[in-house]
């Protein structure tokens, strides 16, 4: 019988002969470990940076962040200069409620929810008076054309920047008849709601650029009801227009700068006398002159 170390001995040397393989017993390697990148999380848009007042009539300029590709009111769009600035409006019959959505070409997004203020408008109810008819049927003939220009000429993209400006008041004088007022006749029936501002003023009386702007319409005759109609393009999809005037000073296509006499204060058109009938548009939207010029100065 082999004793224990020579059995240990014996299996040494069997296992350093030639042509013998040492068992070795297996072993275990852990499998490396790897990192695994995680996209970035976007970069959230820069809050919408706006001055101005939400109300009925009212108007904001404002600067759109860093990236934005489109901004849009209430899924409007609304035109951005290249520098981030913007111009919106509230009409004067605007909901409570409206959304500024800016959003960048890669999908982010940030907004502003405004609460639109109404407004307590000048209402005149006429129970016992019926609504005096537009004469026929020479309106009804020349209608359509007046129209047809005025739409262009809102329609017509121009190079203005006066849309930035602080906006000054045409002429100065009494305001005979408020923005947003409107008669209610007999069997309640309403006429149409004041588009702009009256300002009472004897011919003659010189009518000013409220900002920079350029010129899309000049109303070679008289229309029916503007009559002497003049209109300012200030860009950005606002602009301005003049009624009634005496003598136009500017013709289509002319840049006019603050304050440049372009026109000058009439009874043309319909008008129980002598005044400047002011307005404003943004997009469709009509605007209260007297929020973006301010008080009348000498009130």
């Amino acid at each position: 019988m082999i004793g224990g170390r020579r059995k240990a001995a014996l299996a040494a040397t069997v296992a350093l002969l030639p042509g013998c393989a040492a068992v070795v017993p297996p072993t275990t390697t852990p499998a490396p470990t790897v990192e695994v990148a995680r996209p970035a999380a976007p970069v959230a848009l820069q809050p919408i940076r706006w001055t101005g007042r939400a109300i009925q009539g009212g108007l904001i300029t404002g600067i759109a962040p860093a990236g934005t590709q489109t901004l849009a009111l209430d899924g409007k769009l609304v035109p951005v200069a290249s520098d981030g600035r913007f111009f919106i409006g509230f009409d004067r019959d605007a909901a409570p409620a409206a959304t500024l959505v800016a959003t960048a070409g890669d999908g982010r997004s940030t907004q502003v929810a405004f609460s639109v203020a109404p407004r307590a408008w000048d209402i005149s109810r006429l129970p016992t008076l019926p609504k005096v008819p537009v004469p026929q049927p020479e309106f009804a003939a020349r209608r359509p054309g007046e129209l047809a220009q005025i739409v262009a000429a809102r329609a017509m993209r121009t190079d203005a920047a006066g849309w930035a400006q602080a906006f000054h008041w045409p002429t100065t004088g009494r305001i005979s008849t408020l923005f947003g007022s409107q008669r209610i006749y007999a069997n309640g029936e309403a006429g149409s709601y004041h588009s702009g501002i009256d300002i009472a003023r004897v011919t003659g009386t010189p009518v000013q650029a409220p900002a920079d702007g350029v010129v899309i319409l000049a109303a070679a005759a008289p229309f029916t009801l503007e009559g002497n109609l003049l209109m300012i393009d200030h860009g950005m999809g606002l602009n301005s227009a003049f009624l009634h005037l005496s003598r136009i000073n500017v013709s289509v296509g002319d840049h006019v700068t603050q304050g440049q006499v372009v026109g000058f204060v009439g009874a043309t058109g319909r008008a129980t006398g002598p005044h400047l009938h002011w307005s404003l548009r943004w997009q469709g939207a009509k605007l209260d002159p007297l929020l973006a010029a301010g008080p009348m100065p000498g009130d």
